[in-house]
């Protein structure tokens, strides 16, 4: 939990607040856990909508409003082929891309959520999702191939 967290924000202190707020969350509404999903997964979504709320309220950027920003989808198989890279190459180049691009990308491959749960996460359209997923993976290349780590 504590690394989804960190994955988001990006800060150990903060990614230890954002679980501390989500533990406390998760005891306090442990009435309304249906038992849909597994505990697990339902605690991990509080920490996710938790460290989202956290970034938002730091964020100076916004969304786009509109479709027009959007870029067509490319196969992942395209973006990533042959890269020789290590984990921890791919963790800093992550890290290193602007806030937007990281939390969908992060949310996408990291996590497992799609494009239409990102969507509602983030309030933001699932196009627009699957359109910042599509940059960061273009932006995470650039930084990779550019050593600019």
């Amino acid at each position: 939990m504590y690394n989804t967290g960190f994955r988001i924000v990006l800060d150990e202190a903060e990614a230890e607040d954002v679980l501390q707020e989500a533990f406390v969350s998760a005891f306090r509404n442990l009435k309304h856990y249906r038992g849909d999903a597994s505990f697990g997964s339902w605690l991990k979504r509080i920490v996710v909508n938790k460290a989202i709320t956290h970034v938002s309220r730091k964020r100076t950027e916004r969304w786009p409003a509109d479709e027009r920003f959007d870029v067509p989808e490319v196969p992942e198989a395209d973006v990533f082929d042959s890269f020789p890279y290590t984990v921890q190459h791919v963790r800093k180049g992550i890290e290193a891309l602007p806030e937007g691009y990281r939390l969908v990308l992060s949310l996408y491959l990291l996590e497992g959520y799609d494009h239409a749960e990102i969507g509602e996460i983030l309030g933001i359209s699932e196009s627009t999702s699957k359109s910042q997923f599509n940059r960061a993976k273009k932006k995470l290349k650039e930084i990779l191939e550019g050593g600019k780590l």
